[in-house]
């Protein structure tokens, strides 16, 4: 091969190298991740202090609300009580947030004014 034409396979498969490069950092890009709950409120006062404190502990861990509360329209079996759903950056994020001491706070104020399940489940990378 003449100079020319190497220099132009180099750089060619430099830029496809680095396209595959970056196409497998996108694919390996943690998906996000979100919390699901349905909590059937007991007793409405306490449960406001849940509220309150969740309010502001959420977001500070990286969560964000996507639902709390709102209407709801049954396609299939009974309807909920009352559905939240947390946004989080990632799955580990959200475990996290869960285990820490200033979620930990909460939960007796949450256990003795509701009826609560939750899980956290990952998202799709896009």
């Amino acid at each position: 091969m003449n100079k020319r034409l190497t220099v132009i396979v180099a750089l060619l498969a430099g830029f496809a190298f680095g396209a595959a490069t970056v196409e497998g950092v996108r694919a390996q890009a943690k998906p996000p991740a979100y919390t699901i709950a349905e909590i059937e409120v007991t007793d409405q006062a306490t449960y406001q202090e849940y509220m309150k404190g969740t309010s502001v502990q959420v977001p500070v861990a990286g969560g964000r609300f996507i639902v709390r509360g709102g209407r709801t329209f049954v396609v299939n079996g009974a309807p909920p009580k009352r559905i939240v759903v947390i946004q989080w950056e990632n799955f580990e994020k959200a475990q996290a947030f869960f285990e820490s001491e200033a979620y930990r706070h909460f939960i007796p104020i949450r256990d003795k004014s509701s009826h609560f399940r939750a899980f956290v489940i990952d998202g799709v990378a896009n």
